[in-house]
C-alpha cells in the first residue's frame, strides 16, 4: 500500500532562523580573526530585543551588538511596522569565557589528539532520490522558501511579502519507495496588512503563491520531479488566515530549535544536537557534517541507494565510541551493514581534529548554513570580508559546504570493489 511522507522548511525570517543566523555570524567573525576560537553562542530574539549568551575562548574581541544588527537588517527586518528591526532593537550580550573544565578535555599538546567537545551521537544521511542526495520533500520545501525570499526582495510580483514564512510538502510513495505524486503543499507567509477584507486578502495571497511562486519553483526542478506535480495537489496557503504579526514579534526565536529543518526533514535520524553557534570542536556539528560526507559519498559510489551513518563520542576522548551504518536493505554490495561500517572506519578518520582538517572547518563558513538547511547545498569557494573596530580587516577565500563534496567516491569504489 502506498504511503505518505512530509517534510517542512522555514525561511530565513523565521524567528528561530534569525537566532541561528546571528549565532553563526558571530562564530564566523570569531574564526575569521582567530581560527582557534572556541565558541558556543546562543541567541534569543523577541519583540524589539536580542539576547546573546554563551561561552567563548578567543584572542579577538568583537562588537557583537553591531554584528547582530547587521544580520537582522540583511534578513529584511528593517521597518518599524515589524516591531523588530536591526536599527532599533535592543541587543544584550551575556557572553562569557568558556569553562576550563570543558576546555581541558578538548585542547591537547598535539592537535591530532584533540578530544571531542562533548559526548553524544550524530547522524548523516543520503538517498539517491534527488541529484543532491537529499530527501525530495525537504528539497522542494527549501526551494519554495528560497524562491519566496527572492520574490520578497524583488518586491515586484508579490510586493506585500514580509520575512517570516514556512513551507511543507507531502509526497505519496509506492511500496518500493518511489515518489508517485505530490499530495499537499503548505505555505504560510507573513504579509503586509491589506486594505481589503480578510477573505479577499487570503484569496489574493493564495492566487499569487499558486500562480507566481510555484511555477518559478517547478521550473528549477528536474523533469522527473516536475511530473509529480498535478492538478489534484491540495494547497493550504496561510491556513490560519491573516499573518501580519510575525517574526520575533509574533514568536520568540531561539538558536537550535529547527534541527530537523537543518538536516533531513525527518528522514534518517537525528542525534539531538543543534549546529548553529558552535565551533567545530563541538562534534554535534563537525561529526554531523562528517557523517553526511560519508553517507553521500557511499551512495554516490553505489554502495547503497540509501544510507544512514551514526557516529558517537565521549567528551574529551579522541576516537569515536562507535560507527554504525544502516542501508535500509538497499545495499548493492555483498557485505552486511556491520561490515560496511568497518570499512567506513578504515576509510574515514573520525577523530575530531581529522574532521576539522579534512572538511576545512576552522574557516568562517557557517553563516551560509544557518538558513534553508546545512545539507544538500553546493560546495563552492567564495571571498569573504570581515571588519572589526578592534582587529582591522580580513579578506579570506573560503570553501563552503565541504561536506557536500564527492571527493571520496573513487576511494569508496576501490575499497568496496565497485
Amino acid at each position: 500500500m502506498a504511503y505518505l511522507f512530509t517534510s517542512e522548511s522555514v525561511s530565513e525570517g523565521h524567528p528561530d532562523k534569525v537566532a541561528d543566523q546571528i549565532s553563526d555570524a558571530l562564530l564566523d567573525n570569531f574564526l575569521a580573526f582567530d581560527p582557534e576560537s572556541k565558541v558556543a553562542c546562543e541567541t534569543l530574539v523577541t519583540t524589539g530585543q536580542v539576547v546573546l549568551a554563551g561561552e567563548v575562548k578567543s584572542k579577538t574581541y568583537l562588537d557583537v551588538q553591531n554584528l547582530a544588527r547587521e544580520v537582522i537588517n540583511e534578513i529584511g527586518y528593517t521597518k518599524g511596522a515589524y516591531q523588530f528591526s536591526g536599527d532599533s532593537c535592543g541587543v544584550i550580550s551575556l557572553i562569557h569565557e568558556q569553562s576550563q573544565d570543558i576546555n581541558q578535555g578538548v585542547d591537547r599538546s598535539s592537535k591530532e589528539e584533540q578530544g571531542a567537545g562533548d559526548q553524544g551521537m550524530m547522524f548523516g544521511y543520503a538517498t539517491k532520490e534527488t541529484a543532491n542526495y537529499m530527501p525530495l520533500a525537504l528539497d522542494i520545501s527549501h526551494k519554495i522558501l528560497i524562491e519566496l525570499a527572492k520574490l520578497r526582495r524583488e518586491g515586484k510580483e508579490i510586493p506585500y511579502l514580509r520575512p517570516d514564512s514556512k513551507s511543507q510538502v507531502t509526497i505519496e510513495y509506492s511500496d518500493d519507495n518511489i515518489p508517485q505524486r505530490i499530495v499537499a503543499i503548505v505555505v504560510s507567509t507573513q504579509h503586509d496588512d491589506f486594505d481589503t477584507d480578510d477573505n479577499t486578502m487570503l484569496a489574493k495571497i493564495k492566487e499569487d503563491i499558486v500562480k507566481i511562486l510555484m511555477p518559478r519553483v517547478i521550473a528549477q526542478l528536474p523533469e522527473y520531479v516536475q511530473q509529480l506535480f498535478n492538478d489534484k495537489i491540495v494547497y493550504h496557503i496561510n491556513p490560519t488566515g491573516k499573518f501580519v504579526i510575525g517574526g520575533p514579534h509574533g514568536d520568540t526565536g531561539l538558536t537550535g530549535r529547527k534541527i530537523i529543518v537543518d538536516t533531513y526533514g525527518g528522514k534518517g535520524a537525528h542525534g539531538g544536537g543543534a549546529f548553529s553557534g558552535k565551533d567545530p570542536s563541538k562534534v554535534d556539528r563537525s561529526a554531523a557534517y562528517a557523517s553526511r560526507h560519508i553517507a553521500k559519498n557511499l551512495v554516490a559510489a553505489g554502495v547503497a541507494d540509501e544510507i544512514l551513518v551514526q557516529v558517537s563520542y565521549a567528551i574529551g576522548v579522541v576516537e569515536p565510541t562507535s560507527i554504525f551504518v544502516d542501508t535500509y536493505g538497499s545495499s548493492n554490495v555483498e557485505l552486511t551493514d556491520g561490515e560496511i561500517a568497518q570499512k567506513v572506519a578504515e576509510l574515514f578518520d573520525m577523530r575530531p581534529a581529522a574532521i576539522e582538517s579534512r572538511l576545512k572547518l576552522r574557516n568562517p563558513i557557517y553563516k551560509e548554513t544557518a538558513a534553508y538547511g546545512h545539507m544538500g547545498k553546493e560546495s563552492k569557494t567564495v571571498r569573504k570580508v570581515f571588519e572589526s573596530p578592534y582587529s582591522g580587516k580580513v579578506e579570506l577565500d573560503v570553501e563552503l559546504f565541504t561536506w557536500e563534496k564527492l571527493d571520496y567516491v573513487d576511494k569508496v569504489k576501490q575499497a568496496f570493489g565497485l
